[in-house]
């Protein structure tokens, strides 16, 4: 019973307190809890743990492949020495075992000879890599909800930047770092360079984690919440790295158990674990971004609107629409009309959608997309606008003939087309009688519908 008690106490603090209304450290935690417990509730879920699951299947497949490129391109440089501590300190977890595995992986990527496989070997190769690099971004598009991936231009340009430069920013990061710890012109400064030695990997981490959450993503994703994920996902990737090893030092029995197979089975949970925590990462930064995707209802219950709820929003929508489309303002991103209506993205787009199904609405080639009336405002009957609300949705199939309930869903639709009769989309924008129930909306947002 106390339990219940301090859960539901806990809930009340977390959910039901407006943090605007709160001084600042506290409406800070009250922010900072909430985005933990959407994070975990997403992961509790099961999304994240899937999409990590997937991306441990495509590693195993292309882990060879794109340690060869690396270590080729490495090689044409002459940093490629610096693979194997790379390699050692992500394995660490694994203690003597991931020495084994490294020595293994290096000895079999040192025997590919990457210039003798021809075009089409050579192809094979960036492809099983790129591979890997496309399940990535697939899995934060996901968590960001972009629905768009890249074109196949520029994600080839984009994938070979990542597999070509990346590394060799990153181990010549590590060259100098090492280079500058024993050099002989910096002995003064051994003391400060050698805890600065300790410290460039724990940030390198970081940095690599925020680069990836800018650059992988096919949305815009500020730095500061990047900063955000990749702190957190470091500090989790080092703290897990400890207690992995703790786990693989104990783990006796499951070498007896799996004999040969149990460095394989160890090494997928330690690569999962990884893939985990990068998720979670970009998760928090997603989370951090977008403050009003934080509710209380899951991805999946937010979108449970009422008939009456949608209907709202959706005049709300079509009304800022066209306030801006007679002021010529920009026009509303999808997301900047979920911040200003505080509702899902996913709630948002599908009315957009519906909007332009019906011709209602275009579609710029800006990058976030804008939208625009495809048609002048006092052309459209306020009726058209109504009825691509009601058409949102899942249909699943047509219902058994009723010719009673047939009848009454007539008359209702007879009676929306009068009661609108005569009046545009142009009237929902600049009429006064209609501006204070928008705003309305505005102020009810936030609450369940």
């Amino acid at each position: 019973m106390n339990f219940h008690k301090w859960r539901r106490t806990l809930e009340h603090f977390v959910w039901e307190i407006n943090p605007y209304d709160q001084p600042p450290a506290r409406a800070a935690l009250i922010r900072y809890l909430r985005l933990a417990a959407v994070v975990t509730r997403d992961v509790v879920q099961g999304q994240l743990r899937l999409q990590a699951m997937s991306l441990v299947y495509t590693s195993l497949l292309a882990l060879v492949p794109l340690l060869a490129v690396v270590f080729s391109v490495l090689k044409a440089f002459g940093v490629h020495n610096l693979l194997e501590p790379t390699l050692l300190n992500f394995l660490a977890p694994l203690e003597q075992k991931g020495v084994e595995l490294t020595h293994q992986i290096l000895q079999f990527v040192s025997k590919m000879r990457v210039g003798v496989l021809g075009t089409v070997g050579l192809g094979l190769l960036l492809y099983t890599s790129a591979t890997l690099i496309r399940k990535v971004e697939l899995a934060f598009n996901s968590i960001w909800h972009v629905r768009r991936g890249r074109r196949f231009v520029r994600r080839l340009g984009d994938y070979l930047a990542v597999i070509v430069i990346g590394p060799l920013f990153f181990f010549t990061a590590l060259g100098v770092t090492a280079s500058l710890a024993s050099s002989v012109w910096l002995k003064p400064l051994h003391g400060f360079l050698t805890v600065a030695a300790k410290t460039v990997p724990y940030l390198l981490v970081i940095g690599g984690y925020a680069l990836v959450y800018v650059f992988i993503p096919n949305t815009k994703v500020r730095l500061r919440s990047a900063l955000v994920g990749a702190t957190v996902a470091g500090v989790l990737w080092q703290t897990a790295g400890f207690a992995f090893a703790a786990f693989v030092a104990g783990s006796g029995q499951y070498r007896a158990v799996y004999a040969s197979l149990a460095i394989l089975i160890i090494f997928i949970i330690w690569m999962y674990l990884s893939w985990l925590i990068l998720l979670v990462g970009a998760a928090i930064a997603h989370y951090h971004q977008h403050p009003e995707r934080v509710t209380r209802e899951s991805r999946e219950q937010s979108m449970l609107l009422s008939n009456r709820r949608r209907e709202r929003l959706g005049l709300m929508i079509a009304r800022l629409i066209g306030e801006h489309y007679y002021s010529g303002r920009a026009p509303w991103t999808a997301e900047a009309l979920a911040r200003r209506t505080h509702h899902p993205l996913l709630a948002i787009e599908q009315l957009l959608a519906a909007y332009s199904v019906h011709g209602l609405l275009v579609r710029t080639r800006d990058n976030p997309a804008g939208y625009l009336p495809a048609r002048p405002l006092e052309t459209v009957p306020l009726s058209d606008i109504v009825r691509a609300i009601r058409s949102t949705g899942l249909e699943r199939g047509p219902l058994p003939p009723d010719g009673v309930v047939d009848a009454v869903m007539e008359k209702l639709t007879a009676a929306a087309e009068e009661a609108l009769a005569g009046r545009t989309w142009r009237d929902l924008v600049l009429s006064e009688a209609t501006t204070a129930p928008s705003e309305t909306v505005a102020g009810e947002a936030g609450r369940p519908g």
